[in-house]
């Protein structure tokens, strides 16, 4: 998790958020601690208990009018009891100003005043998306992902076991690729979030070839800067003993930042097309999320089967033995 001042969102944002100070530049030292904001309605009319004063304050046209109709010292012994629980900062949307009394309030208590001339749902919305950027839980894991049918697929495995292979022979199938060898993932918005670890470029490594650029080899459409990941596959050499999933009744997942994600473990040999069996895989994927599972279709069938074959042979015994009664 990142740290983040005042003074660092004014000079990030201040474009994209219309903003300017209103408080003395001292003032914008402060640290902000939580990817949420809050709009302070409850607080300035006296009531704290529920209070967050780790979040960044957001006046809106509500609060800015409840204060103007208020007497003067009412609203600096308000504004006073907010501003001492040590709040990072307040930003006031809409371009509405406060009487010049409580910016020496502010500057007094070390209390940033910013002012948005965006509007206040703008101004929320547009900040929560730059704070759970920032304070996005992060994770780097060796491995290659593609953009596969729409769905991101994280192909990881030992060292050369074959991951940037199919990941290329996939891209030249039409799929993008997002990142290789190393890949950023983040947590934002309960979905993760996946990139290249490196911000040079989409090489590969390719084993008797050396580095290629995607990019520039299929073109711009074959790539991607950014991908939620969906599921994984590892690659595993095959080995004869080892038990491999072949009906697909078990669902098995792993954990990444807190996240579950669907994985497949796939055996790999020597001619075999690792890149057509994780097309399937992602197709079969697509095929869950609308509610058909191929492997409960099938073992439904199978037991449907079975109990026709056990039916037909009870009948046929009562058969036999009505028909050996009359024989007798």
């Amino acid at each position: 998790m990142r740290e983040l001042t005042v003074k660092e969102l004014f000079d990030y944002k201040k474009k994209d958020l219309a903003l300017s100070i209103v408080t003395e530049p001292e003032t914008l030292n402060k640290k902000i601690n939580s990817p949420h904001v809050n709009r302070p309605g409850l607080a300035i009319t006296g009531w704290l208990e529920v209070f967050t004063p780790e979040r960044i304050q957001i006046f809106g046209e509500a609060e800015v009018r409840y204060l103007q109709s208020i007497s003067k010292d009412l609203m600096l012994e308000r504004l006073g009891n907010l501003f001492k629980t040590d709040i990072p900062c307040v930003i006031i949307s809409k371009g509405l100003t406060l009487p010049p009394l409580v910016e020496h309030l502010a500057n007094d208590l070390n209390i940033a005043l910013l002012s948005s001339r965006l509007s206040t749902l703008q101004l929320i919305y547009q900040l929560n998306r730059f704070l759970q950027d920032i304070f996005a839980l992060e994770k780097t894991i060796h491995g290659t992902l593609v953009d596969v049918f729409g769905l991101g697929i994280l192909l990881t495995g030992k060292s050369g076991i074959g991951k940037s292979e199919c990941a290329l022979d996939l891209v030249n199938r039409g799929h993008s690729l997002v990142g290789d060898d190393l890949i950023a993932m983040r947590l934002i918005n309960d979905q993760l979030i996946g990139k290249s670890g490196r911000d040079f470029g989409f090489f590969m490594e390719i084993r008797g070839v050396g580095f290629v650029n995607v990019d520039k080899m299929f073109g711009i459409e074959r790539v991607r800067h950014q991908k939620t990941i969906d599921m994984q596959i590892e690659l595993m050499p095959w080995q004869e003993n080892m038990d491999y999933e072949r009906i697909g009744l078990t669902s098995n997942y792993v954990e990444h930042l807190g996240i579950k994600l669907p994985i497949i473990y796939l055996p790999v040999s020597p001619g075999k097309s690792v890149s057509v069996v994780v097309e399937v895989a992602a197709k079969n994927q697509l095929l869950k999320g609308v509610g058909y599972d191929a492997a409960e279709d099938f073992n439904r069938r199978l037991n449907e089967e079975i109990r026709k074959q056990t039916l037909f042979k009870k009948n046929k015994a009562m058969d036999d033995d009505q028909q050996n009664g009359k024989d007798n």
